[in-house]
């Protein structure tokens, strides 16, 4: 029995250590996220992802980014911090060459601004 229990043990610490966890962003000093979110509207981020604060368009090419703050990983691959989230929404390919969100035309100042207002978005 206390094998088994073990094993049943061990099984549960190995599928807990696989779940996303929540992170809490450090703040992106110099960036605003009021410009970020009009950012994203200049851009059409709303045209492929659903996204708290823009109305229109509400897209579902990719995903929501509701709850986007409390995320741990940032395209399904990379930690959540802010020198790669401002990377990512700048220029994806750059860090997933594969993936299906275009580079963006903005700038790194901008791009700080939009990670600044993505980590406004905490989970409900």
């Amino acid at each position: 029995m206390p094998i088994r229990l073990a094993a049943v043990a061990g099984a549960a610490l190995f599928v807990s250590s696989c779940q996303e966890t929540a992170v809490q962003p450090q703040p992106m000093a110099g960036a605003d996220p009021a410009r970020g979110r009009r950012v994203i509207e200049q851009v059409g981020c709303g045209a492929c992802h659903l996204i708290p604060g823009v109305s229109w368009p509400q897209g579902r090419v990719g995903p929501s980014l509701d709850g986007f703050g409390s995320q741990a990983l940032i395209g399904g691959r990379f930690p959540n911090r802010p020198e790669i989230l401002a990377r990512w929404v700048r220029d994806a390919p750059s860090l997933a060459p594969r993936t299906g969100m275009p580079a963006m035309p903005m700038t790194e100042p901008e791009a700080r601004d939009v990670a600044a207002y993505l980590y406004t978005l905490d989970a409900r």
